[in-house]
């Protein structure tokens, strides 16, 4: 079929607006046009066996037996309808086309009638026959030739595809949440599965796809599309799972109008009521929402990751509430193939993230443990920075991941980081906040590079050397070291501390504040430079006003807090022959895993402060994946001459134009 040809089709389904006109807002004439769509391609499918399929109906009435099998069997398809009507034949009685167009629905079989119900087509239906325009938008679309002998199923998913993205444009709320820019997931799709095209032309293969947030299953209808380009005897299986109902069934009804299995989109929360849990897939791809967060099933999430650990999806850690993207990814993880002893099977996981993922987190936190638990599992063999204001619902920059766990012997160990952020054609007209677009030149341009990076990094004298990075996977670790210096005090006795006395609670509960207060005054205004010459002062103090010294540490403790001052030439404090850390000059350091960290404390920390030493025990390890600061570059400002000339360029043309509207 010609684009004319698919968009002369959508262009049919789509003039039903002109009657929506006025009684619909544009952002809702997709809930009636997409499901009227595909109740009239499913009619159109099973119109050559409408009378076996009826005829078998009557055969089993009042019969108790599950006649389900035996009419999928008449129809030839996953879905039925056992009734007498068509949509031409309901049109042709207005008084009546509500009663007979809900008859016709409830007489579909229930994975179809679950579709049109997420659609909340009945009461649509309720909608357009109080508007009086049921009749007319029935009348519409039996007129539209579906008939798979006309429209294949590959055609077909043209047709809906052009619908959805009508939709998604005078929806653009919404258009993020239903549709990823079709360029987007082309591009996607040719990383995912462009190692393995030798493997996906071998006649009769068969592979399975998943997306854990299909959506409305543009990413699995591409990568149908492109393994089955490559290949066109391929078998190619899709599998979803959904949250939001009428995405579900846009994508369910997708899947029934290509001829795929419906029952292998799930609808629920990918997390909470996973709908593939045991099955693992040859591909896994995803767009899942942007920093959403995930309280809502945090008590499922959290009682699955403290009860299996490993053995279930979340094992290697929990990322902050307010965001689940790397909860999304682990979800995958556990779908991949396990590789088996002759180096068969495993997979390949394709996920667009905004930049978040790459670095939040400290050093031991979910986020990081997550990372450390991919990087040193060799999944990650590569990160693909793409431009900013690429998607309908967001204009930040954002990221491919791409895993696998059967990677090529001259990637192992390694990750490949490719900067494409300059690789945009700019859009006429904005749709959203998508302003930017692949064009299908460097759709090209960016695959063949990702296949050829590790000779691109390798060689100064590639054209794109300076657009790809290659990495080992210990190079994203480091130690969050904790680097110490020591407490310094003198001490004194001002009014100040009198004034504090009465608030120093461990110091109030062993002695009489009064005669303690009484006792100190007359050493206000003196200074000691160590604690056992200001101990003296202060004891004898006290014993001349009549106040025992008390025992114990939390006295001696609260003593120094109230007479201590911090000073870089006082009296370093110990404990137990050991310089005693100062909280407030405790600062941090990551340090490379690959590095010797006292060798980094020589060479980066004690030249600037001598008296410093790291506390071992507090270390920490993290990962993270600084994607930004491996490609930037360093411009340097102005000449001041330039600014200035510019400056004065500038003023003299306001100068000019204030002069003119003057005269």
């Amino acid at each position: 079929m010609s684009t004319s040809k698919h968009t002369e089709l959508a262009n049919h389904a789509w003039s039903v607006a002109d009657l929506l006109r006025g009684d619909y807002k544009q952002s809702d004439y997709g809930k009636v046009i997409l499901p009227f769509t595909v109740l009239r391609r499913l009619e159109c499918v099973l119109a050559p066996t409408r009378d076996k399929v009826r005829e078998t109906s009557e055969r089993f009435r009042g019969q108790d037996v599950d006649v389900t099998r035996f009419l999928r069997r008449a129809a030839g398809h996953s879905f039925y309808n056992v009734s007498g009507y068509t949509l031409k034949s309901i049109a042709a009685d207005p008084s009546q086309t509500a009663k007979h167009l809900q008859a016709y629905i409830g007489a579909f079989s229930d994975n179809a009638q679950e579709v049109l119900h997420r659609y909340e087509f009945p009461q649509q239906i309720r909608r357009l026959d109080g508007a009086n325009l049921l009749y007319q938008v029935v009348g519409r679309f039996a007129d539209l030739d579906l008939r798979p002998e006309v429209v294949s199923n590959h055609q077909m998913g043209y047709v809906f595809e052009e619908l959805i993205r009508r939709f998604a444009e005078v929806s653009n709320e919404t258009a993020g949440e239903h549709f990823t820019p079709r360029e987007v997931i082309e591009l996607m799709v040719n990383l995912l599965v462009a190692p393995d095209d030798d493997a996906l032309s071998v006649p009769g293969v068969v592979r399975t796809v998943m997306d854990p947030a299909c959506g409305t299953g543009g990413m699995l209808s591409a990568a149908e599309e492109h393994i089955t380009a490559l290949n066109p005897s391929a078998t190619v299986q899709v599998f979803g799972q959904e949250l939001n109902p009428e995405s579900w069934a846009i994508c369910r009804s997708d899947m029934m109008i290509k001829g795929q299995d419906p029952e292998n989109i799930k609808f629920g929360n990918s997390f909470s009521d996973d709908g593939h849990r045991t099955a693992t897939f040859d591909y896994l791809l995803a767009n899942p929402p942007f920093g959403v967060e995930w309280k809502k099933v945090k008590d499922d999430i959290e009682d699955e990751y403290e009860r299996l650990g490993h053995s279930g999806r979340f094992g290697a850690g929990l990322p902050r509430i307010n965001d689940g993207s790397l909860l999304f990814l682990q979800h995958m993880i556990s779908k991949m193939k396990p590789v088996t002893a002759d180096g068969k099977g495993g997979s390949r996981v394709a996920i667009v993230f905004n930049g978040s993922p790459l670095f939040t987190g400290a050093a031991e936190s979910g986020e990081s443990r997550i990372r450390q638990w991919i990087l040193e599992n060799d999944w990650l063999e590569g990160i693909v920075a793409l431009p900013d204001q690429l998607f309908y619902n967001t204009g930040i920059s954002t990221y491919f991941w791409i895993l696998t766990n059967r990677k090529l012997p001259d990637h192992a160990g390694k990750v490949i980081l490719l900067d494409a952020r300059d690789q945009f054609a700019k859009m006429r007209k904005s749709l959203g906040d998508k302003r930017k677009y692949l064009t299908a030149e460097q759709i090209k341009e960016i695959t063949r590079l990702y296949g050829e990076a590790l000779h691109a990094a390798a060689d100064p004298e590639h054209p794109q050397h300076q657009k790809v990075k290659v990495f080992a996977n210990e190079d994203f670790g480091y130690r969050r070291v904790t680097v110490e210096r020591p407490l310094k005090l003198r001490f004194e006795v001002t009014d100040e501390t009198l004034t504090r006395v009465r608030d120093t609670k461990p110091i109030a509960r062993v002695v009489d504040v009064d005669l303690f207060e009484a006792a100190l005054k007359p050493l206000v205004g003196r200074s000691w430079q160590t604690k056992r010459a200001a101990w003296d002062a202060i004891r004898s103090a006290m014993a001349e006003g009549g106040v025992l010294w008390p025992t114990g540490a939390p006295f001696q403790k609260a003593l120094r807090e109230l007479v201590g001052v911090r000073d870089p030439d006082g009296e370093v404090q110990l404990v137990k022959g050991d310089p005693e850390p100062d909280p407030e000059l405790r600062d941090y350091e990551n340090v490379p895993l690959n590095e010797d960290v006292e060798e980094y404390l020589r060479r980066e920390v004690l030249p600037h402060v001598p008296d410093a030493w790291i506390d071992h025990t507090k270390t920490k390890i993290g990962y993270e994946i600084p994607f930004t600061r491996h490609f930037y570059v360093y411009k340097p400002p102005r000449p001041l001459a330039e600014i200035d000339a510019e400056l004065k360029a500038l003023e003299a043309e306001i100068q000019a134009l204030l002069g003119e509207v003057t005269k």
